[in-house]
């Protein structure tokens, strides 16, 4: 039965697929119009599976603001009273938001890097992660559509949450003097680099990848796990992989760093981490979360990383559409669909 109170929430991050990468490699530029339009696909997924009150955050661009004001649905839209600077503290706030209205699923667009602002904000938030960003791997492709009818399954407990999902890995960070972080696919220690760099990560720069996954069919740092020591996201354990400068030996891969862009990278060695497992590193360097430069270790600062299953619940759209099938989810017509049946009449030529 539709729980009456289901609430989708829709994040979306203006800036993800648009950065400098775009110009350093070979990455497609995600524009806001398919942005916008994705969102719409995605909220009349999420009514077709039970939705009936649906959440969006403002920012400049009014890309889901924009995707959702001429829709007519049978559903309830608000747009979140939030501060917007229009940087990746806007996620967070808006997750939050979105948490505190009752959320039962959230459709965040985005790269990694945003869904770890996600995850940050609410740890262990019902997620379905579409991708817009460059190296995406937690993020998936999938129709928008059935992406949002996935989210509105589980907000209207057609198909319950324990069913269709579970919790993610992610890379534990503990700093020394300095507050936690994580990461949802990697945490990477670099050496010459500097927090903010936006560039394809410079493999002569990487000491030592500690990875939550390891996906061979990915591209970007996750990649150079995949090809040394995989750990998909199934998978109960991660993967720690060394690397040294090119001129120090190590084992030579070629790994698509960025899309389209190839370089050697020299492996000293590779192994699972079991979840639970310390990592110590020592700085100087820069930690690099999810291809995100973040965070500065001084010369003799320590950090202790490892790999646990606490992350973000992410919702499964295969899995919650074949339930719902089973159960007769959408059988018979919605009330919205007359809206939308008569929209479509007036809009074609015949």
């Amino acid at each position: 039965m539709t729980d009456p109170g289901a609430v989708v929430g829709i994040l979306a991050n203006p800036m993800s697929g648009r950065d400098v990468r775009r110009l350093a490699a070979r990455a497609s530029r995600t524009t806001q119009e398919s942005k916008r339009e994705q969102i719409a696909r995605a909220v009349i997924g999420a009514v077709a599976g039970g939705a009936q009150r649906l959440l969006v955050t403002p920012e400049p661009f009014r890309i889901a603001t924009g995707a959702v004001e001429n829709l007519r649905l049978d559903a309830e839209i608000e747009v979140l009273d939030i501060d917007v600077e229009v940087d990746a503290r806007d996620t967070a706030r808006g997750a939050l938001a979105m948490r505190d209205a009752g959320c039962g699923a959230l459709l965040v667009l985005g790269g990694d890097g945003t869904n770890r602002c996600v995850a940050r904000a609410w740890p262990d938030a019902p997620v379905v992660p579409l991708s817009t960003g460059t190296n995406n791997v937690f993020p998936v492709m999938v129709e928008a559509t059935l992406a949002g009818a996935a989210a509105g399954l589980v907000a209207s407990r057609r198909v319950e949450l324990h069913e269709a999902a579970r919790p993610a890995k992610a890379v534990h960070v503990r700093i020394e003097g300095e507050p936690d972080d994580l990461a949802l696919v990697d945490a990477a220690f670099l050496v010459g680099d500097r927090v903010g760099n936006f560039l394809p990560v410079d493999p002569a720069l990487i000491r030592r990848l500690v990875r939550a996954r390891s996906e061979p069919a990915a591209v970007g740092v996750s990649a150079i796990g995949g090809l040394s020591c995989p750990a998909g996201a199934a998978d109960e354990f991660g993967a720690l992989v060394e690397c040294v400068a090119h001129d120090d030996g190590g084992r030579v891969l070629l790994v698509p760093i960025s899309p389209g862009l190839y370089r050697n990278v020299h492996v000293a060695g590779a192994r699972r981490l079991e979840l639970g497992e310390q990592v110590g590193i020592q700085g100087p360097g820069v930690l690099a979360f999810d291809g995100d430069r973040e965070r500065t270790l001084v010369s003799g600062q320590a950090a202790r990383l490892c790999v646990r299953r606490d992350g973000p619940q992410v919702i499964d759209v295969g899995t919650s559409l074949r339930l719902a099938s089973e159960r007769g989810a959408f059988a018979g017509r919605g009330p919205w669909h007359d809206a939308f049946d008569g929209a479509w009449t007036k809009s074609s030529c015949c």
